[in-house]
């Protein structure tokens, strides 16, 4: 009897602890016209993954197009607009009403092949770096050599001097006249590389290395875009869908549509 006992404890607990995961980490089935993709969404980015549930669940995407589509780097959907457009029509700029804070958590999610990120408008009038509250892109992207990532960390590593270094000149050109300031920016420079060397985030990782070395990906959107969530079934189906012809506006020529959007998990 104790057995017994102990054995249905175990199956609950083993129960429960599959659904707590599967609330944090629930999979989405896109159904489209070139085949099915589905997609684990991240615990780590709840406010995007919750958003995306909730429009699954409401029937946003059945029906969207992937309105752009560019070879080799990746797929977009979510535009409401797409339902029903024409061809003439220009897409992407179809929204909810409302964005999403940035939830970006690198360097631990990337963009390697098959990620899924948010759309979202660009630094000049969006410095937060807010998403959109409906448009997605899935990564395609290519591989890459150990010296095109080393050209791409050294880019890196001059954008990060260059935006430190600012931030650091504004905050003394308040407090310092402009003498002063021309004889600081030797120091300021210390300082910033002093920074850098605590958080080297210009760096790719050992295991980004790997990814970008055999899968693929996109590595020079890291750290600007919220990755939350992959693809784990139908990398052939994004692949096959990149490559696509493309028209004005890398729209498709023929419709590629998100027949049906269903939460499996």
């Amino acid at each position: 009897m104790k057995k017994l006992i102990l054995l249905s404890c175990l199956s609950i607990l083993f129960t429960t602890s599959c659904a707590k995961k599967n609330d944090l980490e629930p999979t989405i089935k896109f159904k489209t016209t070139e085949g099915n993709i589905i997609v684990k969404l991240y615990a780590e980015t709840p406010k995007h993954r919750d958003n995306f549930v909730k429009l699954v669940e409401a029937g946003f995407y059945n029906g969207v197009l992937f309105h752009r589509v560019i070879k080799d780097f990746m797929i977009q959907a979510g535009d409401p607009d797409s339902k029903n457009a024409k061809r003439s029509a220009s897409l992407g700029s179809g929204d909810v009403g409302y964005s999403i804070p940035a939830e970006i958590v690198y360097p631990k999610y990337y963009h390697k092949k098959g990620v899924l990120a948010a759309a979202r408008e660009g630094d000049d009038v969006n410095p937060e770096r807010v998403s959109s509250g409906c448009q997605f892109y899935l990564v395609k992207g290519h591989t890459f050599t150990d010296q095109q990532l080393n050209d791409l960390e050294k880019k890196n590593e001059l954008k990060l001097e260059s935006k430190l270094f600012q931030e650091k000149f504004n905050e003394l050109s308040s407090k310092h006249s402009q003498n002063k300031i021309d004889e600081l920016r030797d120091s300021i420079l210390n300082v910033v590389h002093e920074k850098m060397k605590v958080n080297p985030t210009y760096k790719f990782t050992e295991q980004q290395r790997i990814d970008y070395k055999t899968v693929g990906g996109t590595p020079h959107l890291d750290g600007a875009y919220t990755v939350f969530g992959e693809v784990i079934e139908g990398f052939e189906i994004v692949s096959n869908i990149s490559k696509v012809k493309t028209g004005k506006m890398d729209r498709p020529v023929e419709d590629v549509r998100i027949l049906s959007a269903k939460r499996i998990h």
